[in-house]
């Protein structure tokens, strides 16, 4: 099984040492590159091609939400996971619109951010509980009353409401198309569809609309 190349960019080089040391312990991590500020992620972003991008926020010459955007806008194929100490709406909600998958936060236990690793490079959003009901909160003070809700969901087809479930369960468009036995175009195209309709940015945002109108169903 090929490793997960990953990126780490933080300004400061004892914390980028410290997560290379303890992520490279595992045969499942190649570090293939270090970064100090934004200008050098999205450098090192295109020269390197990294699985995924382990980006700190708040860093000198360009911080990690304009790296993300710029990241984002150039279409690399490359997955950026959040890892900040700051987990204020300010700093939250422009990662996330930026194009970040997954925001966590720097206190976790590094199994799960090993785990949050793992599952960021499989398309699958990782968010930091804190974060998750930030983002709920202001979903929820945007957001119209239910009934303008149930009207959203109703424009949904049968098979986009499958897809919107598929989502809140945190699945990449690959595991959808195997769970519905469709094409990954096919999920795309649903996607897309579905974010439109409901108003929503991103697949993050469609996801946290999954969990908090029920749609998920408990394992």
């Amino acid at each position: 099984m090929d490793k997960i190349k990953l990126l780490i960019v933080d300004d400061h080089a004892v914390v980028r040492q410290g997560l290379r040391g303890f992520l490279e312990l595992t045969d499942e991590f190649d570090v293939v590159g270090e970064g100090a500020n934004g200008l050098e992620a999205v450098s090192l972003a295109q020269e390197l091609q990294p699985d995924v991008i382990l980006m700190d926020l708040i860093m000198p010459e360009m911080d990690g939400i304009e790296a993300t955007r710029r990241i984002k806008l150039a279409n690399l194929d490359m997955k950026i996971l959040i890892l900040s100490s700051f987990g204020d709406e300010n700093n939250v909600l422009p990662a996330i619109q930026a194009g970040a998958l997954g925001y966590i936060l720097k206190d976790i236990d590094p199994e799960e951010l090993a785990d949050a690793i793992r599952k960021t490079a499989q398309g699958k959003t990782q968010l930091d509980p804190e974060i998750a009901n930030l983002l709920i909160s202001h979903m929820q003070n945007d957001s119209k009353n239910n009934e303008q809700v149930n009207q959203k969901l109703s424009e949904l087809t049968s098979r986009e409401l499958e897809v919107l479930v598929q989502i809140g369960r945190g699945l990449s468009n690959k595991e959808i198309a195997t769970e519905l036995s469709i094409s990954q175009m096919t999920v795309k195209t649903h996607v897309s569809n579905i974010l439109s309709k409901l108003n929503l940015a991103d697949r993050t945002q469609a996801a946290i609309f999954s969990i908090r109108q029920g749609l998920v169903p408990e394992d």
